[in-house]
């Protein structure tokens, strides 16, 4: 058994070139081998989202508190809110994040497949953000 005290991991602001808005990610737990999955706790201040991206072996969501966005492409957006659980498949191509006028946190979920958890690409554009 181990336990990951609260705290223990230092807190870091997600980088401009995978979000936009402030962003902060609080690291959970990392994949220790043989395991491949990783959480970590983001909060999106109103208005920050993630770029577009896809994973590799998917992501899971767990909405923990405030309101928030999320999308898939050729998909209209979609709020969450605390409790809800959303599921990406994986290669889906998708964002998340706060809405407009309310913060957001979610707990996010992911394996990596050959080193890699997650495909960046580009920025979502304000109009698909309003969408």
């Amino acid at each position: 058994m181990k336990i990951q005290r609260a705290g223990s991991l230092p807190s870091g602001q997600g980088p401009a070139e995978w979000f936009t808005g402030r962003v902060r990610i609080d690291p959970l737990f990392a994949a220790e081998a043989p395991s491949r999955m990783a959480g970590n706790l983001v909060t999106f201040e109103p208005g920050a989202r993630t770029a577009w991206h896809t994973h590799p072996v998917g992501q899971t969501l767990i909405v923990t508190q405030g309101l928030g966005w999320v999308q898939r492409e050729g998909e209209r957006k979609e709020e969450v809110r605390p409790g809800d659980v959303v599921r990406f498949a994986p290669g889906e191509r998708h964002w998340h994040g706060a809405s407009a006028s309310a913060a957001m946190s979610h707990i996010a979920i992911q394996e990596a497949h050959d080193g890699q958890a997650v495909a960046w690409m580009e920025q979502v554009s304000d109009e698909d953000y309003r969408g």
